[in-house]
């Protein structure tokens, strides 16, 4: 361990009970970001950015998703 190394910061956990992910599509770019919506609010909040489908593979092994994102535009 190195005088200067920091610890990486494990992704914070979304109770899938409280939080779903879903893709937020701008139809106009089609820029696409995963996010996580809060069942009983509705507000997102950002994740990560999704250039091509091996982002969207490390966002789905990272937070453990399964199965079809719905895409909210």
């Amino acid at each position: 361990m190195g005088l200067f190394s920091r610890k990486k910061e494990a992704p914070p956990l979304y109770p899938p009970e409280k939080w779903e992910p879903v893709l937020r599509c701008s139809i106009c770019t089609g820029e696409q970001v995963a996010c996580m919506r809060d069942r009983e609010s509705g507000k997102l909040r950002e994740i990560m950015l999704i250039h091509d489908e091996g982002d969207l593979a490390a966002f789905r092994k990272t937070y453990g998703v399964t199965g079809e994102i719905p895409r909210v535009y």
